[in-house]
């Protein structure tokens, strides 16, 4: 039987401490893939706690896709293919032979549409924030004065990046440094200046279902792509085993325009795949603010220990289209790479947009923003009786 010290949790809520101590187990291997775990009411007796709260863990672990319910006999861990520890040096990548072809869909096809998303989601126009960002123009204007004159730094300003990092830390669990965040002026951006990168010689696997502008910006940097057949899951396993990329570009919460989003297993999947390699990960975490389950899923960036994960997000879906800011993490071991190949460019994003937007996440208003959204995606989704 599964026994954890409730007392111990701090002031993490039961449901996510409980939720947190089974997820290190499946992932340490204590409890086992395939092994069944015990029944909602017999843990909650066990551990002293209601049953509303192990219902509520077991949820965001099926949310995740790491258990399943079966019919009449509970919850069962699924598999998955975990990671080797790292063993490379910083910056080191091994070339591997493979396909370098395109693979047509098998019949296994059957992508599972996001309920009630037919296509991109994008935030509701008549519940744009214009009080509190009118206000915060309006301070930021008097209290930055002269500091909005000035050319931002490269990476962004550290207000701005400070900023995210507090928020992807808190919202999205990642552990991120400020210096690590580069801000630019949307996806596609700072599409380029991955490809720029990476250079010339290194194969990028995207999506052979994805978002057409991701494909297109990599072609007019010149980089070398191969289209990589999907299942129902994400990128098929044949797709990975076959592909000489260098680079690998997924969107796991979201693939659009198929809804496909990729459980434990396969986020896992990448992350091995990538760490067998030597390769990296672009993670794409497009529309993942408008995630309905109980929790926002788990990002590959927070799920790696490789530190191979490039994160992209912007603020186009959850505010505006107009809202030209996105911000990419990059993993410590790249940073001095960056630096030196790209650490010229001038941030594309005005200083006042970036100290607006600081403070409009800082003070608490972005997160309440992408609260009220889910909450109305929730209720779009499982209409009162």
């Amino acid at each position: 039987m599964i026994t954890y010290r409730m007392e111990e949790r701090g002031k993490k809520k039961k449901a996510d401490y409980l939720y947190g101590e089974i997820k290190k187990e499946i992932l340490g291997g204590t409890i086992r893939s395939g092994e069944k775990l015990p029944s909602k009411r017999s843990l909650a007796e066990h551990l002293g706690i209601s049953a509303v709260t192990v219902e509520t863990a077991y949820g965001m672990l099926q949310d995740e896709g790491y258990i399943s319910p079966r019919d009449r006999s509970g919850f069962y861990v699924n598999p998955l293919r975990l990671p080797a520890k790292p063993e490379m040096e910083s910056g080191e990548r091994t070339e591997t032979p493979g396909g370098g072809k395109l693979i047509p869909p098998g019949e296994e096809q059957s992508p599972r549409r996001i309920a009630a998303q037919t296509g991109e989601t994008v935030a509701p126009v008549e519940d744009f924030p214009y009080t509190s960002l009118l206000r915060i123009v309006r301070e930021v204007l008097n209290d930055y004065r002269d500091r909005l004159l000035l050319r931002p730094p490269n990476a962004g300003c550290m207000e701005l990046r400070s900023a995210i990092a507090v928020h992807l830390n808190r919202y999205r669990g990642m552990q991120v440094r400020p210096e690590q965040v580069i801000v630019g002026s949307g996806s596609e951006y700072l599409y380029g200046l991955i490809a720029q990168l990476f250079g010339g010689e290194t194969v990028f696997g995207l999506e052979e279902q994805s978002y057409e502008k991701i494909r297109l910006v990599y072609a007019a940097h010149g980089v070398a792509l191969e289209l990589l057949p999907m299942d129902r899951y994400g990128i098929s396993a044949g797709g990975l085993r076959d592909t000489r990329a260098g680079v690998l570009h997924v969107t796991p919460y979201h693939s659009y325009p198929t809804g496909i989003t990729a459980p434990a297993a396969k986020r896992y999947e990448y992350i091995s795949w990538a760490a067998e390699r030597g390769a990296w990960l672009v993670e794409d975490d497009f529309e993942s603010e408008f995630s309905v389950p109980r929790k926002p899923l788990e990002t590959l960036y927070s799920m790696d220990r490789n530190s191979s994960v490039i994160y992209l997000n912007t603020f186009t879906k959850s505010l505006a289209p107009s809202m030209r800011a996105g911000y990419m993490v990059l993993p410590e071991r790249l940073l001095p790479r960056y630096r030196e190949k790209l650490g010229f460019y001038s941030c594309t994003v005005p200083s006042l947009d970036q100290y607006v937007l600081a403070e409009y996440i800082s003070r608490g208003y972005f997160e309440k923003r992408l609260n009220h959204i889910r909450r109305k995606l929730r209720q779009k989704k499982s209409p009162p009786h």
